[in-house]
């Protein structure tokens, strides 16, 4: 197992018990490189997800025609919402913002109901 599939493990061990979740699908600007994306995206996990009260796991998945989606699990959706809440007054969740286009992002907050 790699080092990236290690620390993306560590990452996501948290969110069996998960009650909330935020769920945002995008798409990378044009011209930006995916793997930037996600080394902004795992300097964002370290230095500040990784540190807020309620915070499970963080995911980027990828799919068809250039979308991802971004999962944030939570100990609960308002937990969700509001750690999600300080994304725009942190130095790191803005620069892996930079990657995003900002007029594809589709952002909703989710309570698990099972």
């Amino acid at each position: 197992m790699s080092n990236n599939q290690t620390m993306n493990l560590e990452l996501l061990k948290g969110i069996a018990g998960f009650s909330g979740l935020e769920f945002g699908i995008f798409k990378l600007k044009e011209g930006v490189s995916e793997s930037e994306m996600l080394k902004a995206a795992k300097i964002a996990d370290h230095e500040f997800l990784s540190k807020e009260d309620g915070f499970l796991g963080h995911a980027v998945l990828k799919g068809e025609d250039g979308l991802y989606v971004d999962l944030a699990f939570a100990s609960t959706k308002e937990k969700a919402e509001e750690i999600c809440g300080k994304w725009m007054n942190n130095e790191f969740t803005l620069k892996y913002l930079e990657f995003i286009d900002p007029e594809s992002v589709n952002m909703s907050f989710w309570a698990r109901i099972k």
